[in-house]
């Protein structure tokens, strides 16, 4: 029986790892896990295992992938003169359910952070830059997230594009200061979308 409870404490922290995972929910998680059938729990493993060792980032945009470019990136009927650049893949799948907004995009995998340890030259702003260097882009929207880092990479942002002549638009404050895109409905993505203001 110890080594039963040493393999669920063992799911248990690594459920814990997880983001918005707490102990009590990765208990719960846990034991969902065990009493599933055996080829369900299979086939969950090969699917995280799969989606860890197949994506990988887009060579235009960062996003994740499968392929060496993504499907938004590949789509010609996407406004190619306009670029929002986010903090995360997950914000993209946001702002996508809105269904209004028809550009590209730019993932920089995260926000400047010094206390966090998160400096520019850990995003992919230098991808950014070369891709803006060599496009025919107009305008670049601005959309991290309303909190102090997302704010510092704004401005970091609007700093080194403005000067390449490419407009600069933060999207507007419809999204809660100090919230996360990913976790906004369409509507208030879509009003933020649309009452974006130049930086």
């Amino acid at each position: 029986m110890q080594a039963k409870e040493n393999a669920i404490s063992k799911l248990i922290q690594q459920l814990e790892k997880l983001p918005g995972i707490g102990q009590k929910t990765a208990q719960r998680l846990a034991f969902y896990i065990i009493n599933m059938k055996n080829e369900d729990v299979k086939a969950l493993a090969e699917a995280i295992l799969s989606a860890k060792n197949s994506t990988k980032l887009c060579k235009i945009c960062c996003n994740f992938t499968e392929g060496d470019i993504c499907h938004i990136c590949s789509d010609d009927k996407r406004d190619r003169s306009i670029i929002c650049v986010v903090e995360e893949p997950q914000d993209v799948v946001a702002l996508e359910k809105v269904k209004e907004y028809k550009g590209l995009y730019h993932v920089l995998h995260g926000a400047i952070s010094p206390l966090k340890g998160k400096y520019p030259e850990q995003l992919t702003i230098d991808v950014l830059l070369k891709r803006l260097a060599d496009t025919n882009v107009k305008e670049v929207i601005i959309a991290t997230n309303p909190d102090v880092d997302g704010e510092a990479t704004a401005s970091y942002l609007a700093r080194l594009i403005k000067p390449m002549g490419i407009k600069v638009t933060r999207i507007a404050r419809g999204i809660p200061v100090g919230g996360d895109i990913e976790y906004a409905d369409e509507v208030t993505i879509l009003k933020a979308i649309e009452g974006r203001k130049e930086i």
